[in-house]
């Protein structure tokens, strides 16, 4: 029976699917753990897999190799150095299972079953859905009886105190928790009170990384009795977090304070968030850069920044390719403003400019079209086929450089169907930002740089820019930004009623408005690129409405 154990967190960022490169950061994390001299390398749920897996999870050649992927890494662990608990799919009958399996000694040692599937999102990706499993028994390592908790059973207190019951000495949870604003601290408060109830300490892993639609934020911790927090990572960044563990008198496990790293809160989590999912859904895409069309508007800008950041100045292109001036209400002098305000982005952010001239291209469609159009009022129709000629514009210059197109499109003007032509786009990183938080990313943008930022220091959008966004006027007779934000969110997350929205103070013409707005846009959402969930609640998580013939009559 030892009396010491050195447990490794490796706070790893994996990709969905690929395998051999999942498995080559867990060799890292155990090789820089074997080098600091620990007993046990924890890896979060579906470490080896990655996480969302999708339709992924039941294929049975990808089942086959995960299984082949973890025989091979088994034997890794002959050669004497740390035990390795990792994440992964798992068949069992006619069961697929998120499981965690204790790799030690050369073989497979253990494999245990998430058995709480349907908890929420404390420590699992909805989108995987896999059986549950029977309530787990702890596994043995280094003569320790450890607890596993896996994915969403952090969340109640069942197989925290079935484990405690059969014998556990130690609760280890390994998370696939997404980021969501105030996520993180309530995955630590679950921990704390599964420590509370058991009396038994916990350390916990989550993943960090994009995939998809998903950020995981990492945060990986751990609590001593009673619930104190003795080491914590940061949030949003790979890290091994190297924890020690004595048996005391009574036989049970505390650990004395280790490295503890306070995580980003706030609008700096929600950038930091942004910026961690466009750097993975470009990175893992193999994809050299991205490309942003600036109009010099703020949502653009911010677009540049968050590539800039998150990409480096050298990945991200700029493109100024303007619409003529009095389409969409631009007057003469406004265009020359937008365009002095792009260029002075890309000087600010020290990326490249290319400028791309629009009008031969629209000449040569509006004559194409002029005897379809002729004796109807087509301004409307041909403002939109601008719009969609700039983006199948900006989507050739894309692909043919093997880069990915951003949509400066955020959540406001997505939901409203207000949002330019998004055909051709690849990520769509302000696809869950309503309009007023993109004027609060800003603005703190400007007077901070995020950790792990590749942009410069300092100011990254015009202050006349945001100037103009305080001043701009929503279209179609819409309320204010602020108030408009406020109705989409009551009406579309908050499951709100006219009657409730009313008592906000929102018009009752102006609900049934906006919710026709909605319906009417549902068409182009569904075509829509994906960009990263940043919110507790979407509309594409919450409902999806009909394309045609939709509920419009909302009173």
């Amino acid at each position: 029976m030892t009396d010491r154990l050195s447990i490794a967190l490796a706070q790893i960022n994996p990709a969905a699917g690929d395998l051999t490169a999942n498995a080559g950061l867990i060799r890292a994390a155990r090789a820089e753990a074997a080098a600091r001299g620990a007993d046990l390398v924890i890896c979060p749920a579906g470490a080896l897999s990655g996480t969302p897996l999708l339709d992924l999870a039941a294929l049975p050649a990808f089942l086959d190799a995960v299984e082949e992927t973890v025989r091979t890494l088994a034997e890794d662990t002959a050669d004497g150095g740390p035990a390795l608990l990792v994440g992964a799919p798992w068949r069992e009958g006619k069961g697929r299972h998120n499981s965690a399996l204790l790799l030690n000694g050369g073989r497979l040692a253990a494999v245990r079953f998430q058995a709480v599937t349907d908890a929420g999102e404390i420590g699992t990706a909805e989108e995987d859905r896999f059986d549950s499993g029977p309530m787990p028994g702890p596994v043995n390592v280094r003569g320790v009886r450890i607890g596993l908790l896996i994915g969403d059973d952090l969340a109640t207190g069942d197989v925290a105190e079935t484990l405690a019951e059969s014998g556990a000495e130690l609760l280890v949870a390994m998370l696939a928790g997404p980021f969501a604003p105030g996520r993180a601290d309530e995955r630590v408060q679950a921990a704390v009170a599964r420590v509370v109830e058991c009396g038994l300490p916990l350390v916990a892993v989550n993943l960090v990384g994009g995939q998809d639609e998903r950020v995981f934020d990492g945060g990986s911790f751990a609590l001593a009795p009673g619930g104190r927090l003795v080491a914590q990572a940061p949030l949003f960044a790979e890290h091994l977090l190297l924890t020690r563990w004595e048996r005391g008198p009574d036989d049970s496990w505390d650990s004395s304070e280790a490295e503890t790293i306070a995580p980003a809160e706030g609008t700096e989590a929600l950038y930091t968030a942004l910026m961690l999912g466009l750097h993975d859904a470009v990175t893992k895409s193999g994809a050299p850069g991205v490309v942003v069309g600036l109009t010099g508007g703020l949502d653009s800008a911010l677009v540049a920044a968050l590539a800039v950041d998150a990409l480096g100045a050298e990945r991200v292109l700029a493109v100024r390719a303007p619409l003529p001036a009095g389409e969409a209400g631009a007057s003469v002098d406004g265009l020359a403003d937008s365009l002095a305000d792009a260029a002075e982005i890309v000087e600010l952010l020290g990326c490249r400019l290319d400028n791309v001239a629009l009008t031969p291209v629209l000449k040569a469609a509006d004559s194409l079209l002029a005897p379809a159009f002729a004796g109807r009022d087509s301004a409307a129709a041909a403002d939109r086929l601008h719009a969609r000629l700039r983006a199948a514009t900006l989507a050739a210059l894309a692909e043919r450089m093997g880069a990915v197109l951003l949509s400066t499109a955020d959540r406001t003007d997505r939901l409203l169907g207000l949002a330019a032509d998004e055909a051709g786009c690849g990520y769509a990183v302000l696809s869950d930002v309503p309009k007023t938080a993109v004027l609060e990313l800003t603005r703190w943008r400007n007077a901070n740089q995020p950790a792990g930022s590749r942009g410069p220091a300092g100011r990254v959008v015009p202050e006349r820019v945001l100037a103009r966004r305080l001043k701009a006027e929503t279209p179609a007779g819409l309320p204010p930004v602020e108030a408009l934000d406020d109705l989409l969110a009551g009406l579309l997350d908050g499951g709100l009623s006219p009657a409730d929205l009313a008592g906000r103070g929102h018009a009752a013409e102006t609900v049934e408005m906006v919710w026709r707005l909605v319906v009417q846009a549902e068409a182009g959402r569904r075509r829509a690129p994906p960009g990263p969930r940043i919110s507790r609640r979407t509309v594409a998580r919450l409902r999806r409405f009909p394309v045609a013939g939709g509920f419009i009559d909302l009173m």
